[in-house]
């Protein structure tokens, strides 16, 4: 069997079968051998393609025997053709695999009914390039004998009455297998297991009889083996392909088949002779400024004028990013189908668990049938117990970031006793390790083991309460969950990175009057930042929280599965063709759940919320996701090519609900990165003083600037060190404010300098905002959502089907009249005029 002409028909439009949403199939079958070869995808007569596997044990269980035989029997009813492979010719003696084949009158009807789109003329539209210079990419392509370009065809929807208006070859391969799959797991998801005369509505979908153990597995079956080549006789399959040339890591290159620092602190007559006032009760000592040269030296890798314009422009390239991708996603419409889609019938259809736990019935007024409804009572009850669970769990991940943040507060003393100052030279490690170092490193692998745990409690919650709410269609059911998760997942991420960002160091008070966390009687006392700033410990938080997680989610995707089917897979290797069959190798693989394409769009949008949340803080953020990226592929690519079994293919026109996520971050990015420069940065304080108060125009003098003086006698007993080693000579101390000395009329209150600054800090984020936000929304306008040559293609294939589907009706109509003048009996007198009638009939006909 070859595919000639019936593969180009279902090419770039109409039969996607790139990666595993349509891995196409394999055309041979041997069946001349004495012993068949039953690694193949056809049934036992070579003819027949398996369409999709149900597989069983019979336990004696006589209650799923006869759902079984109902089931089988509505099946057989709707026109499927059957096929069982007895358990002993299985593996393992005790499965039996029931093969289901789709002839062309079933695909026909329910083609039309789900209004296929399939191919009617091939397109005469000049094939435009995406990208100019597209000659460059070539060495990132996908061979041609590997991708297979085919021509561009123009597509409508299928209509059973009207075969002949299509490009139809051979019946047999004009669907291709993805879309044979749609329509039988359409079928099996609709079709009831009870006896005719019997109406329990409970009763339906192969997805019941999933759960309730009638069936183990339903699947449609992978093309062949990807780790070994076809035969001679047969054409190589796509799976194998795709695994040898783009699956594999060394293949990451490859297109997608998708169709200066302020010397004066490390100066040891500056930084060296500064006194700083103890940053903790008790454990902690007076110290040298000059002992953070290091940290400070860190944190103005990032804390820099330079990052200004980075978050500027990030924040226009998110912006570039939604809406190129909107673009991508328009030719992707186009491209497979999906433009004028309407969600298919399978989506919009009342769930089976709505129509279970909705007793009620009521009249719907635009189909005019009694449909199943919830009150407004249980709404109104479901509704409030699930927003006190939402609130509840939020409120539970505050706690945790409380608790945090006084394991912070409380470990800081023990730290600070621990490192001693390096003045002492007690450790020199002292040097390299600050207590804020070693306090922000623990406290955030602390954090991020929480966020693990409480990540596995947050989808069982999820669904819980998203099942409690009894959503009415699958739709709605998948928006409302991706809300929740998002939620969870936003404030359990991101809180730690707040906190660091927007709250540490703001409320600390000053020598004599510190704030506290629970108040004095905790003994807790409010961080304090760095005298370079905040920057290098939220960076710090950022690169241990997103770096951990996506190593922890790579080893979760990769090596999980890979040691569950280890032993399998080599089983399957080593087994001769004839003996291992295709039904069972696929049998042994994990199945890709409903919510699996759920989990990968949830982990890339959170991947998105930090490399623009907070990019500000860390500008290698963005490399650490593109790194991350490259081999989150390779994981998926692999885990679909060998680790899964072949998901059911399904239509989607856009992302759904994550589209307006994405939005929603990309908005509140630019917010949040405003803040940081402004709140967390120490950029606006050194800018005001280089142009505001500095005389010469330079940093000079800038340190001993931004800190304020304290008079040491004043300090209280309770926040004073145990251990008083400094000069008995140096009276005060500093400390990082904008305060009045000790002495002054207004002593300890804020100086003008503070406001001046703190007015910096907010015209700097409403002059940021506002020119983002313009830039923004600039760009959205300039760029069209729907590239122009798409826009072309759509209005020419639209004119086309009127005009194709007028002209057919005009030939058909011919056909009738000339069929029915042929029938009927007519003298030779009478023949002139019936015929000048006919005539004039048709060129009428025609002229219409």
């Amino acid at each position: 069997r070859t595919p000639g002409r019936d593969r180009a028909i279902e090419g770039r439009k109409g039969g996607i079968n790139w990666g595993w949403l349509g891995l196409s199939g394999q055309f041979g079958a041997d069946t001349d051998k004495l012993q068949p070869n039953r690694d193949t995808v056809f049934f036992r007569d070579g003819v027949r393609r398996i369409d999709f596997v149900l597989s069983y044990i019979d336990d004696k269980d006589e209650r799923k025997q006869e759902r079984r035989r109902e089931f089988e029997a509505n099946l057989e009813k709707e026109g499927l053709e059957l096929e069982t492979e007895d358990k002993s010719d299985s593996k393992d003696h005790k499965t039996y695999f029931l093969k289901i084949h789709a002839p062309w009158n079933v695909l026909a009807k329910y083609a039309d009914i789900l209004k296929i789109k399939v191919p009617f003329k091939e397109s005469d539209f000049p094939h435009g390039r995406e990208v100019p210079l597209e000659f460059l990419s070539c060495p990132f392509r996908l061979p041609d004998s590997i991708i297979h370009p085919q021509p561009d065809y123009f597509t409508s929807p299928f209509d059973k009455n009207k075969v002949e208006f299509f490009l139809i070859s051979d019946k047999s391969t004009f669907f291709p297998p993805s879309t044979r799959n749609r329509i039988v797991y359409y079928i099996l998801a609709h079709c009831p297991y009870y006896s005719e005369g019997r109406k329990d509505r409970e009763k339906t979908g192969i997805k019941r009889l999933l759960s309730n153990g009638t069936y183990t597995a339903a699947f449609p079956l992978h093309d062949g083996r990807y780790w070994k080549k076809a035969r001679n006789s047969e054409p190589e399959s796509e799976r194998y392909n795709l695994y040898k040339h783009w699956a594999r890591f060394l293949c990451f290159y490859k297109e997608q088949p998708l169709n200066l620092i302020s010397k004066e602190i490390c100066d040891a007559e500056v930084g060296g002779s500064i006194l700083m006032c103890p940053l903790c009760d008790k454990k902690c000592p007076f110290w040298k400024l000059n002992s953070t040269c290091l940290s400070s030296w860190q944190s103005h890798l990032f804390d820099n004028e330079g990052t200004v314009f980075f978050a500027i422009f990030m924040g226009i390239w998110v912006t570039l990013f939604l809406e190129f991708w909107k673009r991508r996603q328009a030719r992707l419409e186009y491209e497979w189908d999906l433009v004028d889609f309407e969600e298919e019938q399978q989506q919009l259809q009342i769930r089976p668990e709505f129509e279970i736990k909705c007793t009620n019935r009521r009249l719907n007024k635009i189909t005019q049938e009694m449909e199943p409804y919830l009150t407004i009572h249980s709404r109104c009850a479901r509704y409030s117990l699930s927003a006190a669970t939402v609130l509840f769990w939020i409120s539970l991940i505050v706690a945790c970031i409380i608790g945090v943040i006084a394991y912070r507060l409380a470990v800081y003393a023990a730290f600070a006793s621990i490192i001693k100052d390096p003045m002492r030279r007690i450790q020199l490690v002292g040097r390299f390790i600050t207590p804020q170092l070693a306090t922000s490193v623990t406290a955030s692998c602390i954090n991020f083991v929480i966020i693990m745990i409480l990540n596995f409690f947050y989808e069982r919650v999820a669904i819980w309460i998203t099942d409690l709410e009894i959503p009415k269609t699958h739709l709605e059911y998948e928006n409302r969950l991706t809300m929740k998760m998002f939620l969870f997942q936003f404030v359990n991420y991101y809180s730690s990175c707040f906190y660091v960002a927007f709250f540490k160091g703001k409320f600390v008070g000053y020598p004599g009057d510190y704030s506290y966390m629970f108040g004095k009687w905790s003994k807790l006392r409010n961080e304090e930042c760095d005298p370079g700033g905040c920057l290098i410990e939220l960076t710090t938080q950022l690169v241990i929280v997103m770096a951990g997680k996506q190593l922890w989610g790579n080893i979760q995707e990769a090596l999980l599965p890979l040691l569950r089917t280890w032993w399998n897979s080599r089983r399957g290797r080593h087994n001769p063709e004839n003996q291992y069959s295709r039904w069972e190798q696929d049998y042994i693989l994990l199945n890709f759940t409903q919510l699996g394409l759920f989990y990968e769009y949830l982990e890339m949008v959170i991947q998105f919320g930090f490399i623009t949340l907070f990019v500000a803080s860390f500008p290698l953020a963005p490399l650490l996701a593109l790194c991350n990226n490259i081999l989150e592929i390779r994981v998926d690519a692999w885990k679909f090519t060998t680790q899964f079994r072949r998901p059911v293919a399904s239509k989607a026109r856009n992302i759904g609900a994550w589209k307006e996520i994405l939005n929603a971050v990309a908005i509140l990015s630019v917010v949040t990165n405003a803040f940081i420069m402004a709140f967390t940065s120490d950029m606006i304080p050194r800018m005001v003083y280089l142009y505001a108060i500095s005389r010469d125009k330079s940093m000079k003098g800038y340190i001993s600037n931004s800190l304020s003086v304290y008079n040491i006698s004043q300090i209280p007993k309770t926040n004073m060190p145990e251990e008083n080693w400094y000069d008995n000579s140096t009276v005060t101390c500093r400390y990082r404010d904008y305060r009045y000395p000790p002495g002054h009329m207004r002593e300890y209150d804020h100086t003008m300098q503070f406001w001046h600054i703190l007015a910096a800090k907010m015209a700097f984020i409403i002059i940021m905002e506002h020119v983002v936000f313009v830039v923004k929304f600039f760009v959205a306008w300039l760029i069209p959502d729907v590239p122009s040559d798409v826009k072309a293609r759509i209005k020419r294939e639209r004119f086309l089907i009127q005009e194709y589907l007028h002209n057919y009706e005009v030939e058909r109509l011919k056909l009738q009249l000339s069929a029915s003048f042929i029938t009927e009996p007519h003298s030779e007198t009478t023949l002139t005029p019936d015929m000048t009638l006919t005539s004039d009939k048709l060129e009428v006909l025609s002229e219409c």
